[in-house]
């Protein structure tokens, strides 16, 4: 199948399927609801095929390009029937435990995630380590054939649903840096692990700070290399800082569309967010074909993340500034929407990496203009 038929097909399907796909309405709609909606959504979509189009054949795929399981996510977030945040998880992760775990392991446990049978975490910031993941601190020692892990991660994503979490851990010595951390695939229902949901500003408990404490996991399901844990980590990161952002790019278009249906916003100030977001379209556009070409994704796609955390935020000031009153003092679900996703925009210069680190990348790594001073 071509990315024109599969575009056609998926669309028609969307139109016949769309009131069985549709989110639960209302201002009251709780997390665990919208949890349990993307399950349902991915369930639906794997079984008739959708979700398994751009999956290699070796994880329960039906091969073909990227760029169909980038309309996907597109399409679903445009109509409105997935939040774009918890739905691109699955682009963030997935690609990497495909790359580097051992072969039956990546056939066994990807479709799970593609179905919506499982949910996973990424078990990368502590609370000591800021933006500096060399100096991750949380331990994992070997014995026999099963790795000992102690320590803490914080800013966990979707931890109290996860059933695995892509772990980071320190097994070299504090000072090898980079060089002493090892990738594990850990079951999140093994003894000793404990979840601590935190409760952010748009009243979601979205984040977690997880503990582990003595946890075993099976040395089989290292990730990569023992020691070779930051290849696994700078695999992962373009994805979280470039193509799982396509959707987003797709959600935000779809606020201004919403905004644009009932209401005027100032001329200049919609001509400015207007070109941001085209330019990070087509930024992003870019991102995703050159994936679909099989290039490796790298530090360029930092710029892609900055240019996702200004346009979100220029989104969303923009809401604020035509719709203040009903941001603020609303009570009905739309602008109990409003209020919600402007508060989480505040974070899109934070989450996947800060606006300050991505520009640090961005001057070291692809200007070349040195190190920190």
């Amino acid at each position: 199948m071509d990315l024109d038929q599969f575009r056609a097909g998926l669309d028609a399907w969307l139109d016949e399927h769309e009131a069985e796909l549709a989110p639960p309405a209302g201002a009251d709609v709780t997390f665990d609801e919208e949890m349990a909606h993307l399950s349902k959504v991915k369930r639906l979509t794997y079984d008739a095929g959708w979700m398994r189009w751009g999956w290699p054949e070796r994880v329960g795929g039906l091969g073909g390009s990227t760029l169909m399981r980038a309309y996907l996510g597109e399409a679903l977030t445009v109509r409105d029937l997935v939040e774009p945040g918890i739905y691109s998880m699955t682009e963030v992760l997935a690609p990497t435990v495909i790359t580097f775990a051992r072969p039956e392991l990546a056939a066994e446990m990807v479709p799970r995630l593609l179905r919506g049978d499982e949910t996973w975490c990424q078990g990368f910031s502590e609370p000591g380590t800021g933006s500096n993941l060399a100096s991750l601190s949380c331990r994992a020692r070997l014995d026999g054939d099963v790795w000992r892990v102690t320590g803490q991660k914080v800013w966990t994503s979707l931890a109290q649903y996860a059933h695995r979490c892509v772990l980071l851990t320190r097994t070299g010595p504090p000072e090898s840096g980079s060089r002493g951390i090892t990738a594990l695939f850990v079951d999140m229902d093994s003894p000793g692990i404990t979840v601590r949901p935190i409760r952010a500003i748009h009243g979601r408990d979205e984040f977690c700070e997880v503990f582990f404490d003595d946890v075993v996991v099976p040395v089989d399901r290292t990730l990569g290399e023992v020691n070779g844990g930051w290849a696994v980590a700078m695999d992962l990161l373009p994805y979280e800082r470039s193509t799982a952002l396509w959707h987003r790019g797709a959600f935000l278009r779809r606020r201004l569309t919403d905004l644009l249906a009932t209401e005027s916003p100032d001329p200049a100030a919609l001509g400015s967010v207007v070109q941001q977001l085209f330019a990070f379209h087509a930024r992003s556009r870019g991102t995703q074909h050159r994936m679909a070409r099989g290039e490796t994704l790298g530090p360029e796609t930092s710029i892609d993340k900055v240019l996702l955390a200004t346009t979100e935020q220029a989104v969303f000031d923009l809401v604020a500034d035509t719709v203040a009153d009903r941001v603020v003092l609303g009570d009905d679900p739309t602008s109990a929407r409003w209020r919600r996703e402007f508060l989480y925009s505040r974070a899109a210069t934070i989450y996947g990496g800060t606006a300050e680190v991505q520009r640090n990348i961005i001057a070291r790594r692809l200007l070349d203009l040195g190190a920190d001073r």
